[in-house]
């Protein structure tokens, strides 16, 4: 399933935060799809992902709670809700 992480800053600067990303390895059962820093400190970066399970996406949540407030949320394309909204009606 698609995931979208949302990454508010919470403590350390952006060269510490910048860093700390070169440094870090995606975890096992995570699929990076797309990754954005923004020049705003909310959010100040988007991770579009697949996880494999629940304790993957721990790996990410983890390893940046104490810089981030992390939001992560399911992405659902568009076409697959308005394929279920057609099947409804029929």
């Amino acid at each position: 399933m698609l995931f979208i992480g949302l990454l508010k800053v919470k403590s350390g600067t952006e060269l510490e935060r910048a860093t700390r990303r070169m440094q870090w390895s995606i975890p096992e059962g995570i699929t990076v799809k797309a990754e954005y820093l923004l020049h705003t400190p909310d959010p100040e970066c988007i991770f579009v992902f697949e996880a494999e399970s629940f304790e993957a996406m721990m790996g990410i949540t983890s390893a940046w709670d104490d810089v981030y407030d992390i939001r992560i949320y399911p992405a659902i394309p568009v076409q697959d809700c308005l394929d279920f909204v057609k099947q409804a009606m029929e």
